[in-house]
């Protein structure tokens, strides 16, 4: 049976218990290649006193949403770095209004003029980047926090609610992901 079918099952159960939607919000660059990674890693601090940028539930819950999508986690050259940070304190971030990327992504029109927003985030954000590792820039990002109060990052149910929430933003396959997976299926 379909790998993807499958595991679109097991991810519409599993994220039905217990799972509510946070308010997201998300950029991202123009200059991004988002159909043609396949390979990621998770950034790691290069202090590691730093607890904001280092969590396990965080990490694994990005690991298997980018496995999920068809990433392969590596450390040799990957085409995506994946790095985030949580926020315990209120803050102003500057983020940019934009189309939906997927309906950029039909047009990919690189002269599009960012339109800068600012926002102002409760305490308890999380924020996760995407990392394009051969243009050495920011391609996506996105943070979420609650409408009600904080994320409790010392809950493993709210970091993974988080996310969800997050990476569901981000909806792109791993290139050649789904034609590998329809060639097996054609294989059966």
């Amino acid at each position: 049976m379909n790998r993807v079918y499958l595991a679109s099952l097991a991810i519409l159960f599993t994220s039905c218990l217990g799972y509510k939607e946070l308010p997201v919000e998300y950029d991202y660059s123009y200059k991004g290649n988002f159909k043609k990674y396949r390979t990621f890693d998770i950034m790691r601090p290069a202090a590691p006193t730093d607890s904001s940028m280092t969590n396990e539930t965080i990490e694994k819950s990005i690991i298997a949403r980018m496995k999920f999508l068809g990433y392969r986690q590596t450390s040799n050259r990957p085409h995506l770095i994946i790095g985030f940070k949580m926020f315990n304190d209120s803050l102003r971030f500057h983020g940019y209004n934009q189309p939906d990327i997927e309906e950029w992504i039909r047009t990919q029109n690189e002269n599009l003029n960012y339109d800068p927003k600012d926002f102002h985030l409760r305490t308890g954000t999380l924020l996760i980047q995407f990392y394009d590792r051969r243009q050495n820039r920011s391609i996506w990002q996105g943070y979420a926090t609650t409408q009600y109060g904080s994320i409790d990052f010392n809950n493993n149910r709210h970091l993974r609610n988080a996310v969800i929430s997050i990476l569901d933003k981000y909806r792109f396959w791993a290139e050649g992901f789904l034609e590998g997976a329809t060639a097996q299926e054609n294989d059966l």
